[in-house]
């Protein structure tokens, strides 16, 4: 029987327990979006999917799996082999929000799942019918003081981040407002713009051609900074509550076990593809504020905003069922 070297068993050895990360990716890879297509993760998702395309020997596709609040498609992710293959686009409402609304979540945000890299920031505006006598957000302000929940505000639906966005804005201002939920954000906006329902946070990627067409017109972005895209509208920070910071967000996730290695090869690409000039561009034209960095400071984020939104929903006796 012919004698192996012990070099040959430590060589064997080597590639068996190689870090899948260098053969990564050897087969498409699909992102789950958790909502359905055209919302801002949708949107955004694709971008970087056609990037992340271009830089890998394999297709980078969308998958959207939508429903429960997004619960759907993050269950989906959870449950998906950790092997890099199957990436999540969770977002400011299934990482954020839903752990402190929905009594019942089939997931953890933090066990269930490992941070990869956060992708955008989506700056909300508040945006009245243009026939609403406020001109500013100051005079929004003054007239829900004088009238207290008189004020209807519409929304894309509970526990969304406009919804509690919503209400942060009415704590910090010392208001109260009416909130009148609906469906998603098209069919609130189309009510604003029909007059039904006076007042609504939106984000910038979705609100801007109603902006520009003059359907809709702009208060305020919630954001520290101003957007890009309304450099002329002040933030509500500067405004009425000075500190306030709030966006919606989305970022790469993946199933718990993904091995360490492809973490960080992943991050460095996503951080890559967004660093990519046009890509860049592309997206602060769609109303999104490119937001990559490694998984420590994704995981930061993310535990940061549950702890933020968890402080409004008890304030504001937010509650799903789930």
């Amino acid at each position: 029987m012919p004698t192996i070297s012990r070099r040959a068993v430590l060589a064997s050895a080597a590639v068996l327990l190689a870090p899948a990360a260098y053969a990564y990716p050897d087969r498409p890879v699909r992102i789950i979006v958790p909502f359905p297509p055209g919302q801002a993760a949708d949107l955004f998702a694709r971008l970087l999917a056609d990037r992340l395309s271009a830089m890998w020997p394999q297709r980078v596709l969308v998958e959207n799996r939508a429903g429960g609040a997004g619960s759907v498609g993050l269950e989906a992710g959870k449950q998906a082999a950790p092997d890099g293959h199957t990436l999540i686009m969770g977002t400011s409402g299934t990482l954020g929000i839903n752990p402190n609304v929905i009594p019942n979540l089939p997931y953890d945000p933090i066990r269930d799942f490992v941070p990869i890299s956060n992708v955008f920031l989506a700056p909300l505006v508040l945006v009245v019918h243009p026939e609403f006598p406020a001109k500013t957000v100051h005079d929004l302000v003054a007239r829900a003081k004088a009238e207290p929940g008189a004020l209807n505000y519409a929304s894309a639906g509970p526990g969304t981040a406009q919804h509690l966005t919503a209400e942060l804005f009415a704590t910090r201002a010392g208001i109260r407002m009416t909130h009148v939920p609906y469906r998603g954000s098209a069919p609130a906006m189309t009510d604003v713009i029909a007059g039904v329902v006076p007042v609504m946070l939106d984000s910038v990627a979705a609100a801007l051609g109603h902006i520009r067409g003059g359907r809709v017109r702009p208060l305020a972005v919630t954001t520290a900074a101003r957007s890009p895209l309304l450099a002329d509208i002040p933030t509500v920070a500067e405004s009425v509550a000075p500190g306030f910071d709030a966006a919606g967000w989305s970022g790469i996730i993946a199933p718990k076990a993904t091995p360490a290695a492809l973490v960080a090869k992943i991050s460095t690409d996503i951080q890559a593809a967004l660093e990519h000039a046009p890509t860049r561009q592309r997206m602060i034209d769609m109303g999104g504020i490119p937001a990559a960095g490694p998984p420590e400071a994704f995981g930061a984020f993310i535990r940061d905003e549950i702890a933020k939104w968890g402080a409004v929903a008890r304030a504001a006796n937010v509650r799903l069922d789930g």
